[in-house]
């Protein structure tokens, strides 16, 4: 997790990721770090916090252009799993599970693997995150979106990462299941919603430019 991180360009360039805050530098600020790998539940065990995400998927086996290093005093190491990234999983009542995949360097079958492994006896109503599937990652796309069907997921709510290329390839397969998330965008799961309400319908007018 506190790893530096970057990416080998094809000049042969190492490009370094932001570094993250050290748990250190985290409690100087008055953080509370739980550095621990093992799963556990959040917020009065309303929440599942993963463990590492098992790679068992034949086509999911991460990034070659992945490095990472302790701090400069060590050389750069190939990182392509990305072992540390975990998912949040909550089960809402009469609707069913909401996954959230943050970036899904774990690829996104493997990350509804585990879920169904997890709670066998519960559908996954969404799927939120990015699906890691753009730039160097778009050969995956129709593995990807083969190997999501047999879940039956009832809505995929697809980020950054995801690409456009895949975000079109969801959406021919699996139709208005599909949407793309936006910083600002508020999603509210409640059973007591009808289904036609769910969704936001597309704005017929926008508002004036503002004047700043």
């Amino acid at each position: 997790m506190f790893n530096e991180r970057g990416v080998l360009l094809q000049n042969g360039t190492i490009f370094p990721a932001a570094r993250v805050p050290t748990p250190a530098e985290m409690e100087a600020r008055g953080a509370h770090v739980v550095n621990d790998g093992r799963p556990r539940t959040l917020l009065d065990g309303h929440f599942y916090y993963s463990g590492e995400i098992p790679r068992v998927t034949a086509f999911e086996t991460g990034r070659q252009d992945h490095l990472c290093r302790r701090d400069n005093s060590e050389d750069w190491r190939p990182d392509p799993h990305l072992m540390d990234e975990r998912m949040l999983v909550v089960n809402v009542r009469d609707l069913g599970l909401i996954v959230f995949s943050t970036c899904s360097h774990a690829g996104i079958v493997n990350v509804c693997t585990e879920v169904r492994r997890q709670f066998p006896d519960t559908p996954i109503h969404a799927v939120m995150g990015g699906l890691h599937l753009g730039g160097v990652m778009e050969h995956l796309i129709p593995q990807t979106v083969e190997g999501l069907e047999p879940f039956d997921i009832g809505y995929f709510i697809a980020g950054h990462c995801t690409g456009w290329r895949a975000l079109h390839a969801l959406a021919n397969a699996y139709g208005e299941r599909v949407s793309q998330s936006a910083v600002g965008t508020r999603y509210l799961f409640d059973a007591s919603t009808a289904p036609s309400e769910r969704a936001t319908p597309a704005p017929t007018s926008f508002e004036a430019k503002p004047s700043w």
